[in-house]
């Protein structure tokens, strides 16, 4: 599978909130590093923050671009709310190997209503 369709996959996952499925997408030991947070490695704990990601709060990815190099994939994105985030994707085998992220995560608390870490 082409990293731009696995993608779109990706998206579709991500906004029915399926935790379960989005593990799928990804190698045994990917790595989901978002830049406000401390890289997640590992499928099941990818599974794992995706799914305590969702019962804290509804998210809706809205694409605006996606980008494909040979094996990376670049996503551009908004929520309802305006919020914006990019990320990218390393594919290799048809799986996530690795994805990095960017967006705002102080909106983002702000914007659910979660606690702001004061460390």
């Amino acid at each position: 599978m082409q990293p731009k369709e696995l993608i779109k996959i990706w998206v579709s996952l991500f906004n029915k909130a399926d935790f379960q499925g989005l593990a799928e997408l990804y190698h045994e030991d990917a790595i989901n590093h978002q830049v406000n947070t401390t890289p997640v490695e590992g499928k099941e704990a990818i599974h794992e923050m995706f799914k305590k990601e969702f019962e804290q709060a509804e998210m809706t990815c809205i694409v605006e671009h996606i980008f494909e190099d040979k094996e990376w994939a670049i996503l551009e994105w908004k929520d309802p709310s305006g919020l914006r985030g990019c990320g990218f994707f390393h594919v290799t085998k048809g799986k996530i190997a690795f994805q990095r992220g960017y967006w705002d995560k102080l909106s983002f608390l702000r914007l659910h209503n979660l606690p702001i870490p004061t460390n």
